[in-house]
């Protein structure tokens, strides 16, 4: 994993590596790209970062709460990158060793695809 430097703080839209680790049940585990919800002055504040997590699983080309969002990069080169909208989390970045990942930010479009799904499944809005 990168190490961030210190100045760097995560902000909405941002793919971030966290570790997710310890997990249970149908969690996620191990270090994975994270896409970040909140904004970047609560996660700064708090420590905080609340968003989804992303995998290379090609089976969730069929999950209806899934949302691909173009190629993965590095060893996934070539693999399609989803978020998985039905696994909000919320975890401290800090301690948690969040850093910047290649993929920088989910483009704008996918973000609202994102976050329509996000919303179908707690209806907040």
């Amino acid at each position: 994993m990168v190490k961030a430097a210190k100045s760097w703080v995560p902000d909405r839209q941002d793919v971030i590596w966290i570790d997710c680790n310890p997990q249970r049940g149908q969690e996620m585990r191990d270090v994975h790209p994270f896409l970040v919800l909140s904004p970047r002055a609560f996660n700064e504040r708090t420590s905080l970062v609340i968003g989804l997590p992303m995998t290379t699983a090609a089976y969730n080309a069929d999950n209806p709460f899934a949302v691909a969002v173009g190629a993965a990069g590095g060893r996934k080169a070539g693999q399609i990158s989803y978020v998985l909208c039905h696994q909000p989390k919320s975890f401290d970045w800090r301690q948690r060793g969040g850093a910047p990942h290649p993929g920088k930010r989910i483009p704008d479009a996918r973000f609202a695809e994102v976050l329509a799904i996000l919303n179908q499944i707690v209806q907040l809005a």
